[in-house]
């Protein structure tokens, strides 16, 4: 692939291919998942998707105070702010799957671990 140019937008990188006749840009993260797919483990491809969808699968106020930390063997771990998310988020594991497996359109998470870490981005 030849890249003619690069822009940055309010979405990210975006690269512009010169054999693209439309002239679309594509998204630079289309570009990677397409190119490191190949060498990257599954359960960081779905670690991403799990990204991806958590704030659709969970709901702002969850996303806000717990966040996807690592991803293997159908158990999920996430980084939760304090011990009362962590204690309220127990509760609520079980909805939390099916919505997140929902959101996945498979069941790959079978058990979420909570425990307090960073809350990033």
């Amino acid at each position: 692939m030849i890249w003619d140019k690069l822009s940055h937008d309010d979405q990210g990188y975006k690269v512009l291919d010169k054999n693209n006749k439309n002239g679309k840009l594509i998204h630079i993260s289309d570009i990677l998942n397409s190119a490191l797919g190949k060498f990257r483990p599954a359960q960081d491809t779905w670690m991403m998707r799990i990204w991806d969808i958590w704030e659709g699968a969970v709901g702002k106020p969850i996303a806000t105070n717990a966040k996807p930390d690592s991803f293997k063997d159908g158990i999920l771990i996430v980084n939760v702010s304090s011990s009362t998310w962590i204690h309220q988020l127990t509760f609520l594991e079980k909805e939390m799957i099916l919505n997140i497996n929902k959101h996945l359109d498979q069941p790959l998470v079978k058990k979420i671990r909570f425990k307090i870490g960073k809350i990033l981005g």
